[in-house]
């Protein structure tokens, strides 16, 4: 259990330290996304289905609205 901790913890490091050149679109991508399947996840596991299954469409939805919206940003601020 230590160990799992562990390894989300540099994950999320490196999550963090990657997204310092993205565009607007692509962290609205990677952000919409990472959202999407942690809610997936967590409704599926409420109520009674499988938590992957849930990450993964949250994911895809999540992933999809946030570059929909990170294109709308990245339109406004003239990228």
């Amino acid at each position: 259990m230590k160990r799992t901790g562990l390894v989300l913890a540099a994950t999320a490091a490196l999550t963090v330290i990657g997204c310092t050149n993205m565009t607007p679109r692509e962290q609205g991508t990677v952000s919409g996304a990472a959202i999407g399947a942690a809610a997936g996840a967590g409704i599926a596991a409420i109520s009674g289905g499988n938590g992957w299954t849930g990450a993964a469409i949250g994911g895809v939805i999540g992933g999809t609205v946030g570059n929909i919206k990170g294109k709308q940003q990245q339109e406004q601020r003239g990228y």
